[in-house]
């Protein structure tokens, strides 16, 4: 049985937001998922009041782990780690894609686990 995606999800795989490398990031994150293999980067700049000025992903996944990056990425831009934190959730970032199929929400846990380990990165540095 195929999965059946959004045009949301669908979008954001075909047509990655902040994907790439942040050569002047202040934090990174990066998390794997040992059962699937996917992998997610995270890369944060943060403005003078400590908030996501700019933000890139890399991604080795299938379609529903890059659009959830991509999307979390979007979510994560003006806020502050902690906003983030609380507001970039597996919830969230699954609502925003308009759903992923059960079987794929573990990538939406991906991308909220990288930001908790950029977080957890800062918090250390600090």
């Amino acid at each position: 049985m195929a999965l059946q995606y959004t045009q949301t999800v669908i979008d954001h795989f075909t047509n990655p937001r902040n994907v790439g490398d942040l050569p002047d990031a202040d934090v990174v994150g990066e998390v794997a998922n040992p059962v699937c293999g996917d992998t997610m980067r995270v890369a944060l700049k943060l403005d003078a009041e400590g908030r996501i000025a700019n933000v890139r992903f890399k991604t080795f996944g299938c379609a529903a782990a890059i659009a959830a990056s991509s999307i979390a990425t979007e979510m994560m831009k003006g806020r502050t780690i902690e906003e983030a934190l609380r507001e970039v959730t597996r919830d969230s970032i699954t609502a925003a894609l308009g759903g992923l199929p059960e079987a794929k929400v573990h990538c939406s846990v991906l991308a909220q686990d990288a930001l908790a380990a950029a977080a957890a990165e800062l918090r250390r540095r600090r």
